[in-house]
């Protein structure tokens, strides 16, 4: 693979080029990549806003008709609904882990099966969350198992 740099006039937009024979997942994943890191989810804790990076989020919970957002120390709400914070990290680390959860696996420790079906996901800050027997296939597929 050769990469290239060039730097650009003053007043000129930043612009990637890819130029391949095929598209594969490894490249996908990169072109996702890159545009997540541009990315910021808006999120409020009390009466402050604040935007982070979605690779500081551990997980999305939907509880009440609220949408709430793990980082490592902190709870914070936006005002995303799980179906569009979905599709808004589609091709990135974060997957749907039952009906009202959305785990960024960039951020799970470790993962172990469960009763029926289920499969614990031990995230780095010590939380446990339940993988939906139902999404278990999404995660294996993700995993490459």
């Amino acid at each position: 693979m050769k990469i290239t740099i060039q730097d650009l006039p003053e007043g000129e937009e930043d612009e990637i080029i890819i130029r391949c024979r095929t598209v594969d997942e490894q490249l996908l994943k990169l072109i996702y990549g890159l545009r997540s890191a541009q990315e910021k989810l808006t999120l409020t804790k009390g009466d402050k806003l604040f935007q982070v990076q979605p690779s500081q989020v551990y997980y999305f919970e939907a509880v009440d008709n609220r949408v709430f957002a793990y980082l490592e120390k902190e709870v914070c709400e936006t005002k995303l609904k799980l179906y569009e914070l979905e599709k808004r990290l589609e091709g990135t680390d974060f997957f749907r882990a039952s009906k009202s959860t959305i785990i960024n696996l960039a951020k799970v420790k470790n993962i172990s099966p469960a009763f029926n079906g289920r499969f614990e996901a031990c995230m780095k800050n010590e939380e446990k969350l339940i993988v939906s027997r139902q999404y278990v296939p999404i995660l294996k597929a993700k995993l490459g198992l």
